[in-house]
């Protein structure tokens, strides 16, 4: 069993290596749909947390991901499994590029320079999507829906320190603890209230 399972990480992020362009955040649509959607190895919430995670951490994103779902489901094989599944692709295509295609023959090649021009609408498509999906899982709406907006700017403008991505991870990491804990507070006092209007009846 344990086999199979790690056999089956590998070939899908494998085949999620192999078809996917753009980087990282290319990928996650393609990962929620593989993982979440296709073999139900974790709950679409619990994706969303991951993906937080990956991206909080140095590494490849996709990489990142692919260790964690390979490490629960079956620990160290898993996560070797996995991560070998989506590394391997990559390697195999930058290998062949560096033997056979030359930056020159890549450029002056009308074939393959229409081949890359075609890619790159595809490729905003991928990273629009799990943007928009992630979006909705989080539960963004109306009211909230100015935070992320206002803080992709600041990362756009290119100003120094507000534009650090760096800076909003640790800023909503420490927003986030201080709304869990404002959260455990208000339940607290409700329970507290509570248990005085039973004792008095």
């Amino acid at each position: 069993m344990t086999k199979n399972i790690c056999l089956r990480l590998f070939t899908s992020f494998f085949k999620i290596g192999a078809f996917t362009f753009g980087g990282g955040w290319a990928m996650i649509s393609i990962i929620e749909k593989e993982i979440v959607d296709k073999n139900h190895w974790i709950e679409r919430e619990e994706f969303l947390d991951l993906l937080a995670v990956a991206q909080s951490l140095p590494g490849i994103l996709a990489v990142n991901i692919s260790v964690a779902v390979g490490d629960k489901l079956k620990g160290m094989k898993g996560a070797v499994a996995a991560s070998a599944g989506t590394i391997l692709p990559s390697f195999l295509i930058i290998l062949a590029i560096a033997v056979f295609l030359t930056p020159d023959l890549i450029k002056n090649n009308d074939t393959i320079s229409a081949i890359f021009k075609g890619i790159r609408p595809a490729v905003v498509a991928l990273i629009v999507a799990p943007v928009i999906s992630s979006a909705k899982s989080a539960g963004i709406g109306w009211k909230t829906v100015f935070i992320p907006i206002v803080v992709a700017v600041l990362i756009w403008s290119g100003l120094p320190y507000v534009s650090n991505p760096i800076l909003y991870i640790i800023l909503g990491g420490c927003l986030g603890y201080l709304w869990l804990r404002r959260q455990h507070a208000t339940l607290h006092k409700t329970d507290t209230k509570s248990g005085k209007e039973d004792t008095r009846q």
